[in-house]
């Protein structure tokens, strides 16, 4: 206490020496002092409070221990009380045992009496129990049956009780009570017959089926009781527990599972649509079943059973294996189509799973999938593999027939337009057509597979297509007069590409989601395009070599004395065009341009080849008038077979060099050049020269200014839509050579 009291003083000390370390803090000294006195009287309150707190719980604490020790000491005094009386009360439990037992055995005694009449009369009652399960009374003699086990049981717990190691006692009550347990064997088997043969009895007898339910019910609650007394003595009956409800459950589980078993009676050999029939006699099972089961069988169970969803169920897991099974066999490709349809489609649909009338029982989405997208994406996979197979062989055939039919001496079909065709593209378009109908049926994503398959065996065959055309081609050159249809048989092949691109378009219209090309639309697209336009090459080397002849005698002396070359050239043109008529757009059209093209390009390589040279004004005048007139021939002749504007263009290039022919000032020629060099850019620096060689009167001079004038006015890498000069070609002649030469040697 001491050292606290200096502790309190020294702080105090410190305190006011803080307080008073001014002058003129001392003015504030009374101030202070009162605060001090006031912070004092404060704390002295706190602490009185707080130990009057303490004294308060100090003095409750005492009072609780005071009572507990007098409860301690009543508690004590009625133990020896307790003691003192169970000393004295041996004597007399032991005296008790006697009653004890006479009470089992008035236990066991009152049970015998209950029982007596069942006891005596037990070989009789088994009889009678045994003719009603005959003639199908199943709830009488399951009544009988209870109360044999009832009275057997109830013996054998008494028995159990009194003495449960005498297993003497017991099996003499089981063995009196022997033919108990084959009574309910056999009761058991004809109630698993009525439920093997439930969806045909809740028709016929839907009072049999309630009273199997009824039975299984009762045994069902006799289980449960007997199991709760189990846990309480560890006695159970033998036999016990039946547990004929998951019985029950079972068999109507397998009595499903053999009725979507019993729709497997055909096979591939007897029947080629043994999956579909098979498939057709699983879904009109399962709906009639179920609408069965729905309408009239829920009635006989009790609602707790949920009979309609564990039906349901049932049929899902048993269509679900045996469409396993059929996935795991060795399937064709139609074969697959089918079931993928089946399982993916018709089975969830209104149909089957998904009915109206079954919908309001349970939702058809919460049924897991007959197949796992494992097996069905191995199933695709498969299908792919043989259809890709298949439609190759099919292409391969289709045009092995077409090729048969492009030596026919008849010519071939017109269609309504009277377009010549043959029946390739219907056939092959026809098979592309079922596949993807069939494949539609699967699901969009197998539906656009199998399109782009087809686009890809399209694409290969074309190749082959296009190659078999050439083939065509080359064997009619060996020997022209065949086949003898040659031109509308080539005329049907050029039709044809347009008749797959219009096909392809269409298909993919109707099948595909997708608006984005495939990868096979550009090959495609570029096959179809140059078997045509090779079709058409060839037709025009076919017409070009009949014309052979004619086109030689352009520009040479007979031609300038009164040749029928253009004429002849007209006509044949003409007449093979009445053939080409049967091309369809735009083939038709653009071989006509080609066609004019290629005239026009012959003739201007008969000038360019220098077949002739005019001797004098009066020839280059009558050799430019005959070119004039049958530039307008073929004017007259193309404006006929087509409206290209180009026709005139064309021919008029062969007006032009007729006028440079026509020139009498040959002091104009370079001026007559350079109006040709704008019309005509591709012309080059030989076409000038030949042209000048056909006139025969240049002189070196003016060749010389007509070149010059050439190079100075020749546009530079100009393009030019439809050339006409840049293919033909002029024999070598030097530029040397040409200025070297004097007129009279350019005559010889």
């Amino acid at each position: 206490m001491e050292e606290t009291s200096r502790e309190a003083v020294a702080m105090a000390v410190q305190r006011v020496a803080g307080m008073l370390q001014r002058s003129d803090q001392l003015d504030k000294v009374e101030q202070y002092r009162r605060r001090e006195a006031r912070k004092k009287a404060s704390v002295e309150a706190r602490l009185k409070a707080a130990i009057q707190s303490q004294l308060d719980g100090v003095r409750t604490g005492l009072l609780q221990l005071h009572s507990a020790l007098c409860d301690v000491k009543d508690i004590q005094n009625s133990l020896g009380d307790v003691s003192k009386d169970w000393r004295q009360s041996i004597n007399t439990i032991e005296n008790l045992k006697d009653v004890k037992d006479a009470v089992v055995q008035h236990s066991q005694l009152a049970s015998a009496v209950e029982n007596l009449k069942n006891i005596f009369s037990v070989p009789e009652i088994v009889q009678e129990t045994q003719d009603l399960i005959e003639e199908g009374e199943l709830l009488q003699a399951h009544r009988r049956l209870m109360d044999l086990e009832r009275s057997r049981d109830d013996l054998m717990y008494e028995q159990y009780r009194m003495d449960s190691r005498n297993t003497h006692d017991m099996d003499l009550i089981r063995r009196y009570f022997g033919q108990v347990q084959s009574l309910s064997d056999e009761l058991a088997k004809q109630l698993w017959m009525v439920l093997q043969r439930a969806l045909g009895t809740v028709r016929r007898d839907p009072t049999m089926l309630v009273s199997v339910v009824r039975i299984i019910e009762r045994e069902n609650i006799i289980d449960n009781r007997m199991l709760d007394r189990q846990k309480q003595t560890t006695f159970i009956p033998p036999g016990r527990p039946k547990r004929w409800k998951e019985r029950m459950f079972q068999e109507l589980k397998e009595t499903v599972s053999r009725r979507i078993e019993g729709t497997q009676s055909e096979t591939r050999d007897s029947d080629k649509m043994w999956l579909v029939r098979q498939l057709e006699l699983t879904r009109k099972y399962v709906l009639d079943d179920l609408m069965v089961v729905s309408n009239l069988m829920v009635q006989c169970f009790p609602p707790h059973y949920n009979t309609f969803s564990t039906f349901f169920n049932n049929y899902h897991a048993a269509v679900a294996a045996n469409v396993c099974e059929l996935a795991a066999g060795d399937l064709e490709a139609n074969e697959i189509v089918s079931l993928l349809t089946w399982v993916l489609n018709t089975y969830t649909s209104v149909d089957m799973m998904g009915h109206p009338e079954l919908k309001a029982e349970c939702d058809v989405t919460q049924l897991g999938p007959l197949l796992s997208q494992d097996v069905v994406d191995e199933l695709l996979s498969k299908y792919i593999q043989t259809f890709t197979s298949n439609i190759t062989g099919w292409l391969r055939k289709a045009l092995e027939t077409d090729k048969k039919d492009w030596l026919k001496e008849s010519e071939p079909e017109a269609d309504q337009d009277g377009y010549y065709q043959t029946t390739l593209p219907a056939i092959v378009f026809q098979m592309f057509e079922q596949n993807l109908q069939v494949a539609a049926q699967v699901n969009d994503s197998f539906k656009e597979k199998v399109l782009e398959q087809c686009l890809k065996q399209m694409s290969s065959f074309l190749h082959r297509y296009k190659e078999e055309a050439i083939n065509y081609k080359e064997e009619h050159l060996k020997d022209r007069q065949l086949p003898q249809c040659y031109v509308q048989y080539m005329i049907a092949i050029i039709n044809n590409c347009q008749t797959f691109k219009e096909s392809i378009n269409s298909l993919k219209r109707k099948y595909s989601q997708s608006i984005e090309p495939s990868l096979y639309d550009d090959a495609i697209e570029r096959t179809l395009n140059d078997v045509a336009r090779e079709g058409c090459q060839f037709l025009l080397d076919e017409v070009f070599l009949d014309l052979e002849h004619h086109l030689n005698e352009l520009l040479t002396r007979k031609w300038l004395t009164g040749s029928h070359a253009v004429d002849t050239i007209c006509v044949t043109v003409e007449d093979y065009f009445n053939d080409f008529s049967k091309i369809k757009k735009p083939y038709n059209q653009e071989m006509t341009n080609e066609a004019h093209r290629r005239v026009v390009v012959e003739y201007m390589k008969a000038v360019m080849q220098k077949r002739i040279t005019f001797k004098s004004p009066e020839e280059r005048k009558e050799g430019a008038d005959r070119m004039i007139k049958e530039s307008e021939q073929f004017k007259f002749l193309f404006r006929k077979l087509s409206s290209s504007v180009e026709a005139d263009r064309l021919c008029d290039a062969i007006a032009a060099i007729a006028e440079v022919f026509k020139l009498s000032d040959t002091t104009m020629l370079s001026l007559e050049v350079s109006t040709l060099v704008s019309k005509y850019p591709d012309i080059r620096e030989d076409h000038i020269v030949a042209l000048l060689v056909v006139r025969g009167d240049a002189s070196r001079d003016t060749k010389q200014k007509v070149i010059e004038t050439f190079n100075q006015t020749r546009p530079s890498g100009s393009m030019v839509s439809q050339p006409i000069f840049k293919d033909i070609t002029v024999p070598t002649m030097t530029m040397t050579s040409m200025t070297s030469m004097t007129v009279p040697k350019l005559l010889k």
